[in-house]
């Protein structure tokens, strides 16, 4: 349905050719006929017809921003995805994940290098390492257990309340999760269960703390070491900064460790452009009649 359901989208973000416009007032001629394509969907889940009611965007078309790393959600990713949101527990995760999604890509006829992978990653900076480390000393020590069970509950779509702590989750249960499944076989597989209980989900999902994601700590000169290690040995292609809290997290990011990144040349002093697209180093999309596909 979700691949359907794409495949109709973008066949009426495409209907609009970005040089389509004319806008000639003396005429009175606003577009040329010959470069907006009719839609004509009809399909198992959708019917919808065109052409879409506005023309193109500057970007040509919105950035598809897509989060799902395994089994089903990663073949989605490599058929339609350009920047895929992921949780890496680790670099070397980091680094097999991003080549088997590159992988993936090409098989289903697109450019790798058209994609863009980023994990989330936590960061905890001071001026010092001992100021770093006391920062992070103390955020560990506000997360509750209550906290995560909320959070897992959430993300997974499961009632985390309606199972004691000490009970395995039967094969039935694990299979009906319909949330973000990374974090499901991130427990069974740190767990090294099967069927993990509900405790493992707390010991291992790290869902409500900072080890939840990786956690850069330190002075600015090793979070920016640790980030520019991940981005160069091809771990990924950028982050998606999260805070650890608020406010404070993402202004102690920007002070401190965004200029070291800059006077390593590895991080942007200007954008390129106004768009998304741009800033993202992603190719402007050619037009394609979907209707065809």
């Amino acid at each position: 349905r979700a691949d359907e359901f794409m495949h109709a989208v973008l066949g009426h973000w495409d209907s609009w050719d970005d040089d389509a416009l004319v806008l000639d007032r003396a005429t009175g001629r606003f577009a040329d006929a010959s470069k907006v394509r009719r839609l004509e969907h009809k399909g198992e889940w959708f019917n919808t017809r065109g052409p879409f009611t506005v023309p193109r965007s500057p970007q040509g078309r919105p950035v598809v921003i897509q989060a799902g790393q395994s089994g089903r959600g990663r073949q989605f990713a490599a058929r339609w995805g350009e920047l895929v949101f992921a949780i890496m527990h680790s670099q070397q995760f980091g680094i097999a994940t991003r080549s088997a999604l590159r992988e993936e890509v090409a098989n289903v006829g697109r450019d790798p290098d058209s994609v863009r992978i980023a994990p989330a990653i936590y960061t905890v900076v001071g001026e010092t390492q001992t100021i770093a480390e006391e920062k992070a000393t103390y955020i560990e020590g506000l997360a509750e257990g209550i906290d995560t069970l909320v959070l897992l509950s959430e993300v997974l779509n499961f009632d985390f309340a309606t199972k004691p702590l000490d009970e395995p989750f039967s094969d039935a249960e694990l299979a009906s999760i319909s949330g973000l499944q990374a974090i499901r076989d991130r427990v069974v597989g740190v767990s090294g269960k099967k069927n993990p209980t509900t405790q493992e989900f707390i010991d291992h999902s790290g869902r409500g703390t900072v080890h939840e994601v990786p956690c850069f700590v330190g002075s600015a000169t090793q979070v920016a070491d640790q980030m520019e290690d991940w981005f160069t040995s091809g771990a990924c292609d950028g982050f998606v900064l999260a805070a650890t809290h608020i406010p404070g997290a993402y202004d102690d990011f920007v002070r401190l460790v965004v200029p070291e990144l800059q006077r390593r040349g590895i991080y942007q002093k200007s954008y390129k452009g106004g768009t998304l697209r741009q800033t993202l180093g992603l190719e402007h999309p050619k037009t394609y009649d979907w209707q065809i596909d």
